[in-house]
């Protein structure tokens, strides 16, 4: 059944985007059976009540709400410089699983801006095409030390490319945990970075042996937290 994203789900009117794909890609009529979800753990059973491309409308039949998930996976990334890796990254963890990204400038960054009305979009996609209740948050891009004082989740953890790094991310997070983890750019933290994050409760974790791409870096440590924490629950 086609899934379709209402923040405001009980207004029982589909916004003008989804309307528009419903009447003109999926050609739905009046009495065709459809699901929205609001984004925020509400999923609804309803049919099509008025086939329009402007503002269609429905009656809502069912209704059920999804809990989220006993963790949180807060993923904070510097943006790589071509913005279609970050375009692919995010969608990918929307599908596995995450709650919000922020972006973070750092001093090796070479992008300094993102296009975050597209990648909302794009998180809408990846959360109707995963069938999922709860719409990630995305955050404005913001300097790493803006960012570094004011998140305070009960794991932070900063991933770095050091050969002294003696943990390994799945070793260091403990399952069910509200977790924050950094992502840096191509060129990685710098030592001034590093020793700021360590001073705001971040410990280090390593990714593995290989050097990954920034987007891979992120998309690995969302499923690395992912598989840890379905591996508790077995």
């Amino acid at each position: 059944m086609h899934l379709f994203y209402n923040p405001e789900a009980t207004s029982n009117i589909l916004p003008l985007e989804e309307s528009q794909h419903a009447t003109r890609v999926l050609r739905l009529r009046q009495g065709d059976p459809i699901e929205i979800t609001d984004g925020a753990g509400g999923f609804f059973g309803a049919f099509i009540t008025k086939a329009d491309p402007n503002a269609s409308a429905y009656e809502i039949t069912r209704q059920t709400k999804v809990p989220p998930r006993p963790y949180s996976i807060h993923l904070a990334i510097a943006p790589a410089k071509q913005m279609d890796r970050m375009e692919w990254m995010v969608e990918k963890c929307t599908e596995v699983g995450m709650d919000r990204i922020s972006f973070i400038e750092c001093k090796t960054s070479e992008r300094k801006t993102i296009q975050l009305e597209r990648l909302k979009k794009i998180t809408v996609n990846a959360m109707k095409q995963s069938r999922q209740a709860w719409l990630p948050i995305l955050d404005e891009l913001i300097t790493f030390s803006q960012f570094i004082n004011k998140n305070l989740a009960s794991q932070r953890i900063i991933a770095v490319v050091d050969d002294t790094n003696p943990h390994h991310l799945s070793k260091l997070a403990k399952p069910n945990g509200d977790y924050l983890i950094l992502i840096g750019p191509e060129g990685d933290f710098s030592s001034e970075e590093i020793e700021l994050a360590l001073k705001n409760g971040f410990q280090k974790a390593s990714l593995g042996s290989n050097r990954l791409r920034t987007e891979t870096a992120g998309l690995y440590a969302v499923m690395a937290l992912n598989i840890l924490n379905q591996k508790s629950h077995i």
